[in-house]
């Protein structure tokens, strides 16, 4: 049982730390474009972080708990081993100042440290696969809906002056900035949710008749992790999102955040655990490539993508170690 409050503080840890990570994420454009300080927009975010379990499903809490590997044949020591791979590479990518995706390490670590345990039977191969399949898909729809939605309000406003489209768009980007920080929450807390009711699961706390519903403190502990986390804010990473990819203007921070939120809320209805990272790096370049490709420094985006490509991988990696070294540990 002891081992049990370990894996679920670690959870509850990385959820925390998955807000710091991600807190760029939600706050970048806001902040970038100067329409909130960084104090006031952090305080945005995280309120909405918080509440967002109040309009989503928990649908991606469940492709976690089962979608990734099985639950059946996995134990404390996998479930650890991936917690503890997907914190060394959040704190790392956060040093760097690099905006990877903590939902995809999350799932590098379980597989990797499931391989290990019991082999390549444990992992569920078709949820893996959608979840590496929305790597791409995920950035591509929030470049692709954020340049239309940029192009429409384009049209629209071409009889106004550039002063007054700056008046307008500092208070929808208000709008647009609480509902990317609404999606954020809802998606990516239900990914710590899903592990803790798998931790539950293999030590026969719950049952799979049950659901994370029944037992709220999983979803207010988590929900209030990534809030507080995103109250605290990831600096580097806002640096990098807001400033070194493109320039933006209030109107480009509305379309991207709009974009992304939107991505972000079919995502979380289907139960589809995507990256809030790859969402918004691709809204946010959505935005830029309207005014031509050379507004994006794709020098700052090239070096973002191979973090992308190397999360999983790479977390995987870790978490096959970690195993290792905690079953000795453990023995």
């Amino acid at each position: 049982m002891t081992f049990l409050y370990i894996v679920v503080g670690l959870v509850i840890m990385f959820d925390f730390i998955n807000g710091f990570h991600d807190s760029a994420n939600s706050i970048a454009t806001v902040v970038s474009t100067k329409v909130l300080s960084p104090i006031a927009a952090v305080t945005m975010a995280s309120f909405f972080n918080f509440v967002a379990f109040l309009i989503f499903p928990l649908k991606v809490a469940d492709t976690m708990s089962y979608g990734v590997v099985n639950a059946n044949v996995i134990n404390l020591t996998v479930i650890c081993s991936a917690i503890v791979a997907a914190i060394i590479w959040n704190l790392a990518t956060w040093w760097l100042g690099l905006p990877s995706s903590s939902s995809h390490t999350l799932v590098g670590g379980l597989v990797g440290a499931a391989v290990a345990s019991s082999g390549w039977s444990t992992v569920v191969m078709g949820g893996v696969i959608k979840i590496v399949i929305f790597i791409v898909i995920a950035p591509v729809l929030g470049m692709v809906m954020s340049f239309i939605i940029s192009a429409i309000v384009i049209f629209l406003a071409r009889n106004h002056s550039p002063s007054g489209i700056d008046k307008h768009f500092r208070r929808l980007q208000l709008l647009s900035a609480a509902a990317f920080s609404l999606g954020h929450g809802g998606n990516d807390a239900q990914k710590s949710m899903g592990i803790i009711w798998v931790s539950l699961l293999v030590t026969g706390i719950v049952t799979k008749n049950e659901s994370i519903k029944d037992h709220m403190w999983i979803v207010l502990s988590c929900q209030s992790a990534i809030a507080f986390g995103t109250l605290l804010g990831g600096w580097r990473i806002v640096k990098t999102m807001g400033q070194k990819i493109t320039k933006l203007k209030p109107f480009e921070g509305f379309c991207a955040e709009s974009a992304g939120a939107l991505t972000l809320f079919g995502a979380t209805h289907f139960g589809i655990p995507v990256s809030t990272t790859h969402v918004i790096t691709g809204a946010i370049i959505g935005a830029g490539a309207r005014k031509g490709a050379s507004a994006v420094k794709w020098g700052v985006t090239t070096k973002i993508f191979w973090a992308w490509i190397l999360t999983i991988p790479v977390s995987a990696i870790i978490g096959t170690i970690m195993y290792h070294l905690l079953k000795v540990f453990i023995a």
